[in-house]
């Protein structure tokens, strides 16, 4: 690279070019994204991450070889650009650059297996075979740099709020909420897992004394679904606390999704307008809905559901007509929570468990736990499960263990809200789904 480079180094990424730089000799380095050759002129429309400027290089004006170079030039190659900043009322920034070097740092091959100019519309199949290039384009990109504001932002309310970020293992000997939604993989002379969530691990931190935790991180999910909303590989935010009940997390999860939203309408406007998103903190506090009500509202529309069932689609579309933005579904059933949610102390069928939704998307799950050893121990076996599979962990209920809440929130599902996407494939740089493994 350094052979290609020589000496030159990037004095100015694009959006950083403006009147202020007329008759200066700058360095541009980027992508070839437009080329317009009117014969005695050429235009040249060069990309970087932050945005784009126009290249002018007029027959009169400048050295025959460079013009020569310039009409060589094929679309999205690399290139690095030596010229003076002029005004020009015609260019898109009001200012174009005169080139008097140029250097090809690497060329592409055509024809392009897509056009990421979006003049020609690539199915996502295609687009997520060539994820590299559907990335150049600023709608795609924009979707990540408001993810990567959305996981900035959640970072710095858990430090404000002074939780400790922790890592843990991917690899696991046992299930963690049962079931058989597992990816089993060969690990030396024996059989492990990926890790499904990192529950189990975040309940020992509070026998451990930290009190306050979070984690972002991967999850692995061996569901069968192939839908809009489900993949395989996500990643999860997960914070865990002790002392604090279900409503104390509610309140914390709520606090959070207002800041993201708060973080994101200040730094990311020109994402939300490339994406035509008009994205607007939330109402606070968030509408909470008791499952029994939820029964009633979706059976009222012709729905049929029983109590004590998870929600259909169709009863989940029900309620996302009735509740459009954000609000909290409480009181789930026990029988259709995993072992270590906290029952009702009044109604044991009852749990302290709820999800957030955002309409008719369920972007979020959480409850108090058991911390009780026997009681845990007993709902584990109710649940169908070996309790000598989660030996290490219950040993540590067996220590001083305090009352401790927490939840999981979809770190891709909430970007979808952010971004106005209905695919979660679209969230995720390269999704992982029951038929691709690959890029």
């Amino acid at each position: 690279m350094a052979s290609l480079l020589d000496n030159w180094k990037r004095t100015h990424f694009t959006k950083n070019i403006n009147t202020n730089l007329v008759d200066e000799e700058i360095i541009v380095m980027g992508w070839v994204h437009e080329i317009r050759d009117l014969g005695g002129i050429v235009f040249v429309v060069i990309r970087d991450r932050n945005g784009r400027i126009q290249i002018t290089a007029p027959s009169k004006k400048i050295d025959s070889k460079i013009l020569e170079q310039i009409r060589g030039f094929r679309k999205e190659s690399v290139v690095a650009i030596k010229g003076k900043v002029q005004n020009s009322d015609k260019a898109p920034k009001g200012v174009e650059i005169i080139p008097n070097e140029i250097k090809v740092l690497n060329e592409a091959n055509q024809p392009l297996p897509m056009d990421p100019t979006d003049k020609v519309k690539a199915e996502i199949d295609t687009r997520l075979d060539n994820r590299f290039i559907d990335l150049r384009r600023d709608n795609i990109s924009s979707i990540f740099k408001i993810k990567s504001q959305m996981l900035h932002s959640t970072r710095i309310f858990f430090e404000e709020n002074g939780f400790i970020e922790v890592n843990t293992p991917k690899l696991v000997a046992s299930a963690t909420e049962g079931g058989t939604e597992l990816f089993p993989i060969t690990y030396f002379e024996r059989e492990a897992f990926l890790g499904q969530s990192p529950q189990l691990y975040k309940q020992m931190m509070m026998a451990a004394g930290f009190e306050r935790i979070f984690e972002i991180a991967q999850i692995f999910r061996a569901e069968e679904h192939d839908t809009l909303r489900h993949l395989n590989e996500t990643i999860s935010i997960d914070m865990e606390s002790s002392f604090m009940t279900d409503l104390d997390v509610m309140d914390i999860l709520e606090k959070l999704i207002n800041k993201v939203l708060v973080d994101v309408i200040e730094n990311c406007q020109e994402e939300l307008n490339i994406l035509n998103v008009d994205l607007k903190p939330s109402q606070c506090p968030f509408p909470v809905v008791t499952y029994d009500k939820a029964v009633n509202i979706i059976n009222s529309k012709d729905v049929e559901m029983e109590w004590g069932e998870d929600l259909s689609r169709a009863a989940e579309k029900i309620l996302g007509e009735e509740y459009p933005n954000y609000y909290f579904l409480t009181e789930w059933p026990s029988e259709i929570k995993p072992f270590y949610v906290m029952p009702n102390e009044k109604d044991p069928t009852k749990s302290h468990a709820f999800d957030l939704m955002y309409g008719n998307l369920e972007i979020s799950s959480g409850a108090m736990r058991i911390h009780q050893h026997d009681l845990l121990k007993e709902k584990i076996v109710e649940k169908g499960l070996n309790p000598n599979s989660f030996e290490s962990y219950l040993k540590s209920f067996d220590y001083g263990m305090p009352p401790h809440s927490g939840w999981g929130l979809g770190a891709d599902r909430f970007n979808m809200t952010l971004t106005g996407l209905n695919n979660i494939r679209e969230t995720v740089l390269f999704p992982r789904d029951r038929k691709r493994l690959t890029p």
